[in-house]
């Protein structure tokens, strides 16, 4: 409620300060976030009280709040080409650390590391720590690379399996499968086993291909020469991308579209009891008692 009162009544020249300090006090006081913080909510009344002002565009306060908000959004990736297509945080090294590493997640090695080049050539601040990432990334990525080439089979190894073909037996007891319906067993040699091989041998080969041509080039800072950096085309976002649906909420409406159902009977008048339709037995020795 302090919070609350302080951000509505505010008359200083810092009101980030004040949704600064809410978020932070609201991330203490509820660690496990969850319903009870309304953590998600006062992300995004944040954002959408800040967004007109654009003196916060470098101010990395701004953009870390922008960054959480991005956690609820059903699509992160949205919202950060929203804050690019703004010149919201281009110029701060997180934007794009975030935005490579989810990336990088998906699988997605080549637009993460095209992220990475874009922040090194607007030399986004602290550059060093843009730097520091980038190599760790291009660390994994080569990693994941050599791993492909150890999962891939050798071609001496494939040599001296193609030598030590088995050879069919002649007149060879065939012994049957199976209990109720015996079947006799398949056994391939020759051009039939090399044609298997064949087909079992094109997958790995299609990954080693893969893994050959990794898809992105690797950004030397020292070479004075080299390919020009492709630019990211911003996108004509009008409006952040909205976050997730919220559960258990239910949408406002008019009070008085309800209508009470009329009774037949008049509030005044009593209805008369309904007479039973059959006659209730009654013994012989009570009617004596009675008369």
């Amino acid at each position: 409620r302090e919070f609350e009162s302080e951000i509505r009544f505010y008359s200083g020249d810092d009101p980030l300060d004040v949704w600064d300090r809410y978020i932070k006090w609201t991330e203490q006081t509820f660690p496990q976030g969850g319903k009870e913080s309304n953590l998600a909510a006062i992300l995004e009344r944040a954002v959408k009280a800040l967004n007109e002002q654009q003196r916060y565009y470098r101010d990395p306060r701004y953009l870390s709040i922008w960054l959480k908000f991005g956690n609820y959004c059903n699509e992160p990736l949205d919202l950060y080409s929203y804050l690019h297509s703004q010149e919201i945080g281009t110029a701060l090294a997180q934007l794009y650390i975030t935005w490579a590493e989810v990336l990088e997640a998906r699988g997605s090695f080549k637009k993460a590391d095209l992220i990475f080049q874009e922040g090194l050539q607007r030399k986004a601040e602290p550059l060093e720590k843009l730097q520091s990432h980038h190599r760790q990334f291009q660390t994994r990525v080569s990693r994941q690379t050599l791993l492909g080439f150890e999962e891939s089979p050798d071609e001496n190894d494939a040599g001296l399996l193609e030598a030590a073909e088995p050879q069919r037996n002649t007149l060879a007891d065939l012994k049957g499968r199976g209990k109720k319906k015996v079947r006799a067993p398949i056994s391939r040699v020759g051009d039939a086993l090399k044609a298997t091989n064949r087909n079992r041998s094109s997958q790995p080969l299609a990954s080693q291909q893969l893994s050959n041509n990794p898809g992105f080039a690797v950004f030397d800072e020292n070479s004075a020469s080299g390919p020009e950096i492709p630019l990211l085309t911003p996108q004509p976002w009008t409006a952040p991308p909205v976050p997730r649906a919220k559960e258990n909420e239910i949408s406002a409406g008019p009070w008085n579209s309800g209508r009470r159902p009329r009774s037949s009977v008049s509030s005044g008048t009593e209805a008369p009891c309904p007479l039973p339709n059959f006659t209730p037995y009654v013994e012989e020795a009570a009617q004596q008692q009675v008369m």
